[in-house]
């Protein structure tokens, strides 16, 4: 079934519209008609299952036949992902996005290539928000994440220190993903019944082309972040980025899924 996006304020009523990008997707590439049936997520955990009532080339109209409220995942996991060049930082939202990302911080390190002014930052944040915009499409999470403005390093440590599980790739005294998080189940990290938000909460760092510095990667460290290792080989940023990730998750689902019950 053919999957859309529309915003919250968007999806209230029981008829909808697709306008713009959306509208042309459907019309024009899908070549949808009326009776066919869509999805539409509304990036804040509701699905909508749609029948479509009218097709225009600017417009489709769509006729709600249910919803479903989907809640968000018990552990809820960030990025902090140093800008890298060219498409590579399309394709870390694209796979963070998959992977069940709630917020992407994209950050400028002494290392990073690309140095963003204000009105590039603004359209880079945009670029990357549609990205995951087309990623929910495709994997069909009705949750979208959050892709902040470009910011410092030094800024983005300030408010870093309230993640149950922190993590940085390293490539200088890593420890496996595993040997964390099961040493900090116990302790750090508490069960979602037990969080003041009713989840927990973890996030995993990443450098750019080159790495954080040394510097750089103390001062995470310092804020709580616990060095990981990816393995002998020397990973490119996007591969580390989705690696991470995707250990991260695995071993916090396997672990809430075997912890005994209260």
């Amino acid at each position: 079934m053919p999957r859309f996006y529309l915003p919250p304020e968007a999806c209230k009523g029981d008829t909808l519209l697709l306008t713009g990008r959306e509208a042309h997707h459907g019309a024009q590439v899908l070549r949808l008609r009326a009776g066919d049936e869509v999805t539409v997520l509304d990036g804040a955990g509701t699905r909508l299952v749609c029948a479509l009532k009218g097709v225009s080339r600017k417009a489709i109209e769509l006729s709600v036949r249910s919803r479903e409220k989907i809640p968000r995942p018990g552990f809820e996991l960030t990025l902090f992902q140093a800008i890298v060049k060219g498409k590579t930082m399309e394709t870390i939202v694209e796979k963070a996005t998959e992977l069940g990302v709630s917020r992407v911080v994209p950050l400028i390190t002494e290392r990073v290539v690309s140095q963003l002014d204000a009105e590039r930052s603004e359209s880079k944040q945009a670029k990357w928000q549609l990205t995951a915009i087309e990623s929910i499409k495709q994997c069909g999470s009705p949750w979208l994440p959050h892709i902040d403005a470009p910011q410092r390093l030094s800024d983005a440590l300030k408010p870093s220190g309230h993640f149950d599980l922190a993590f940085v790739a390293s490539l200088r005294d890593g420890r496996h993903v595993r040997h964390w998080v099961q040493t900090l189940w116990s302790g750090e990290l508490r069960e979602p019944a037990q969080c003041p938000t009713g989840r927990s909460s973890g996030c995993v760092w990443i450098g750019p082309e080159g790495d954080f510095t040394d510097a750089e990667l103390d001062a995470i460290e310092a804020s709580g972040a616990k060095p990981i290792t990816l393995g002998p080989l020397v990973l490119r940023a996007d591969t580390a980025a989705i690696a991470s990730l995707a250990l991260v998750r695995s071993e916090v689902d396997w672990l809430t899924s075997t912890a005994p019950a209260p």
